[in-house]
């Protein structure tokens, strides 16, 4: 491997030639080696779409000559469309602002300049990466908008398509067995009757209020507060210049941003993230619940409740032959439980912010980020490999029906509360038919039982 010179304001160190950074990111190599997590290569592609927004913004307020502009426009463009990720190989655990990750961009993008102008790969000419790429920024003000624009287009483009068809197919499921009577359950006992339709349209509820919450976060994550450079107060950055990074940045991500009212708030906080991390709680704990409902009624098959069948996709067991496990609805659960994970860490990350600037910007972003992934990769196989195949056992619904006490509440206002009690626990405890009770206490004639104690007149 060869080598070349680069250079920083701690001196000089060696890189190798083949990459495109310079020498502060190879410094930060060789101080941050913690753990395998390097930052996502959504984060990086959306730090590259602001990086070409500023040189349009500064070839616009004449900041940047248009030969230079161009050059970093080519170059954020490539690391924007992910062909240049291989170059960016910090790990997340670095300084809380983001520093050596930021200047990582500028140096790939002032090193991939610098080659395409016909020069060699790396260095600081024609393309500097402080003085040309990182113009009119700070890291302070460049990480959290990127925060801020990565979080919004995952929750848009990533999460929301996949929960939404999760959505719409758990609705076709409530829409097919509106009438599909089974037995309701309440503390884990048996319960008055209801259909397989009204239980799965309390889910499709559940994602529904999920869905608006993603909305309600994307108007606080859409303030973002470029411009504010350093601390807030926009040193170094031109008058024109927020509003018009705001106008690029959302012409490149077709999403409307806008300049963040107070920058302060966007440097020294990070709630916007925090708030849009609890919507990605409230979803993960609505797929819990719903995957944990799917496992129980498809359990067993025989010993088990079994009113719903789920597709049977692999061996469930490596000594049990014939076993299958409710894999999928496992999986989401897991997913649930890195999530409530990821929102701990980001809770507890935002609430540090001291003074002008929070400084765990990094483990924030990157756990947003992985639980955005988690979440919409669950939700597209759930739905693929579960919920599509997903059929009703009716027969084992009527069986349970059948044997179920709860039936009595029909007998309430009839007899009243006292006397049904009586027939369920008569029918309990010596082992009868609750119309075979009634019958023996006197309470109930057959012939009325039946007209009574009707579950198809129980639904509501």
């Amino acid at each position: 491997m060869t080598y070349r010179t680069e250079s920083d304001s701690m001196g000089k160190i060696d890189v190798a030639e083949e990459k495109y950074w310079g020498a502060q990111t190879q410094r930060a190599l060789g101080h941050f080696a913690i753990g395998t997590r390097l930052f996502p290569p959504r984060f990086i592609h959306t730090y590259g779409l602001i990086k070409l927004a500023a040189a349009r913004v500064n070839r616009q307020l004449e900041l940047l000559d248009a030969a230079k502009a161009e050059l970093i426009e080519q170059a954020a463009r490539e690391v924007m469309n992910g062909q240049l990720d291989d170059q960016f190989p910090l790990a997340i655990f670095i300084s809380g602002s983001g520093t050596q990750f930021n200047m990582n961009v500028n140096e790939v993008i002032a090193g991939r300049a610098n080659e395409i102008s016909g020069g060699k790969r790396g260095g600081k000419t024609p393309i500097h990466p402080n003085d040309d790429v990182n113009k009119a920024q700070s890291t302070n003000d460049s990480f959290p908008t990127a925060m801020n624009v990565a979080a919004a287009l995952a929750l848009r483009d990533q999460l929301t398509p996949p929960l939404k068809r999760l959505r719409d197919e758990l609705h076709r499921h409530a829409q097919a067995h509106q009438t599909t009577v089974k037995l309701g359950r309440t503390h884990l006992q048996d319960a008055v009757p209801m259909t397989l339709g009204q239980e799965i349209s309390g889910w499709v509820a559940q994602l529904d209020h999920g869905m608006n919450k993603i909305d309600m976060a994307l108007a606080h994550l859409s303030e973002i507060p470029i411009g504010g450079t350093a601390v807030g107060n926009g040193l170094n950055a031109p008058k024109g210049y927020a509003p018009a990074m705001a106008r690029a940045i959302s012409e490149l991500a077709n999403f409307d941003f806008r300049e963040a009212p107070n920058k302060f708030e966007g440097l020294a906080a990070n709630d916007a993230l925090a708030f849009a991390s609890g919507a990605l709680r409230t979803i993960a704990g609505s797929l819990m619940k719903i995957a944990n409902d799917v496992r129980w009624l498809a359990s067993g098959p025989r010993c088990g409740l079994g009113e719903l069948r789920i597709p049977e996709n692999e061996p469930g067991s490596s000594i049990m032959p014939g076993k299958v496990n409710p894999t999928q609805p496992e999986a989401v659960t897991q997913v649930a439980v890195r999530v409530y994970g990821n929102d701990a860490a980001i809770a507890f990350a935002a609430s540090q912010g001291n003074f002008e600037l929070n400084v765990y910007k990094p483990v924030m972003m990157d756990a947003f980020m992985d639980s955005c992934q988690i979440l919409a990769d669950v939700c597209e196989s759930f739905r693929v490999h579960c919920v599509e195949d997903m059929t009703a056992n009716t027969k084992r619904m009527e069986e349970l029906m059948r044997n179920s006490l709860a039936l009595v509440t029909a007998l309430n206002p009839h007899i009243g509360y006292d006397k049904a009690a009586e027939i369920a626990h008569k029918a309990y405890h010596e082992e009868l038919t609750l119309k075979d009770a009634a019958h023996k206490l006197g309470y109930v004639k057959p012939e009325d039982f039946d007209q009574w104690v009707d579950p198809k007149k129980m639904i509501g």
